[in-house]
């Protein structure tokens, strides 16, 4: 079977909903007093879906969309946490002169019919 260039309708639809869902997280934060620093950061280990910084401190950002915002918080897995939890290695050797900053993983959740909800330290890079 040969390999084509289009993605399937589900594909498309989950990427076009993550964008979206993206695009509602950069807003609350911005509305809440973050500045984005970078959206869809790609590494070898992973991808960050948001970079955002308040004063001295530097928030790497998960964002899920999904039914419910409970499913929305179950689907941040430890395996995932890790991956990001790399990239963010990743993004602060890229940019050092964020070293000295204040560090720590938020998540976004986002659910159809609801706010989104913003989860502070959803979880932490400590082995």
């Amino acid at each position: 079977m040969a390999k084509t260039d289009s993605a399937s309708p589900e594909r498309v639809a989950a990427f076009r909903t993550g964008l979206s869902a993206e695009s509602r997280a950069a807003a609350l934060l911005i509305a809440k007093g973050y500045r984005i620093l970078a959206k869809r950061f790609r590494t070898p280990y992973g991808e960050i879906d948001l970079v955002a910084r308040r004063r001295s401190l530097i928030v790497f950002v998960e964002v899920k969309a999904r039914p419910s915002l409970d499913d929305a918080a179950y689907a941040v897995t430890p395996r995932q946490q890790q991956r990001i939890i790399n990239a963010a290695q990743a993004w602060l050797m890229a940019h050092p002169e964020h070293a000295e900053f204040d560090l720590r993983f938020d998540a976004v959740l986002i659910a159809p019919r609801s706010l989104p909800r913003h989860l502070l330290a959803a979880f932490d890079a400590s082995p």
